[in-house]
């Protein structure tokens, strides 16, 4: 990979971490399967489609940006799990 990627490459994949952080702290108090559940989870991801294309990666990149992406939501449920009583 070119040195020149790097730096739209790792704004992609923190974008997708980032993004889900939140989502995944607000899935958390969601019933499981619900609409809601299912747009939380979801949410993200037309963003970082968005993104991608935009920043002229293929789709070869998918996994690396759906694995971020599931990261961020454990990450974001874990915190809210941590802060309940």
């Amino acid at each position: 990979m070119p040195s020149e990627q790097l730096l739209p490459l790792s704004m992609l994949m923190l974008f997708a971490f980032c993004s889900n952080l939140p989502l995944g702290y607000l899935r958390v108090t969601s019933r499981k399967y619900s609409i809601s559940w299912f747009v939380l989870i979801h949410l993200s991801i037309p963003f970082i489609i968005l993104l991608r294309t935009y920043l002229g990666f293929s789709w070869r990149w998918i996994p690396a940006t759906l694995f971020c992406a599931v990261v961020g939501q454990l990450l974001g449920g874990r915190m809210r799990r941590s802060t309940l009583p």
